[in-house]
């Protein structure tokens, strides 16, 4: 097993420099057996590398900075539609999710007192008056069908 211990002050010196050009483990490892015949796996190279706090560049380093997200806005469709999850969150007797004709997305839910419970997806959004009140007609309809 190779210990980091066995390297000269010039070798660590030209192991730091290696990295800080780009070289990745395997070409340590590589340069280290062609330029001071030194020989090891590539586990013991890995070993290595921690022992002596080099830091290898990665791909991830070297990419641009992401790009912001931009969120999808919804599109305004003129009507309400309301769907039920399979299984409720929990704490929750049904849930489901609602798009309002105006293209804001909620979570729903009532909880096991029968208490509604409304989460936007936007913060501060408030749905019409009569978007709401198609929202309870629908739901009201949905939660008769599934017996509940």
């Amino acid at each position: 097993m190779f210990s980091a211990k066995q390297l000269t002050d010039a070798q660590k010196q030209s192991l730091h420099q290696w990295a800080s050009e780009g070289a990745s483990i395997a070409d340590l490892q590589n340069r280290l057996k062609d330029e001071y015949q030194i020989g090891m796996t590539y586990m013991d190279a890995r070993f290595m590398v921690l022992d002596l706090g080099i830091e290898i560049q990665t791909e991830k380093e070297e990419a641009k900075a992401p790009e912001p997200v931009v969120e999808a806005q919804p599109e305004p469709t003129g009507q309400v539609h309301v769907t039920m999850d399979s299984i409720a969150m929990p704490g929750a007797l049904v849930s489901g999710k609602v798009t309002f004709s105006d293209g804001g997305t909620a979570i729903w839910m009532l909880d096991q007192q029968g208490r509604p419970g409304l989460d936007p997806d936007t913060p501060g959004y408030r749905p019409s008056q009569e978007d709401v009140i198609d929202f309870q007609k629908q739901l009201s309809e949905m939660i008769r069908q599934k017996g509940i």
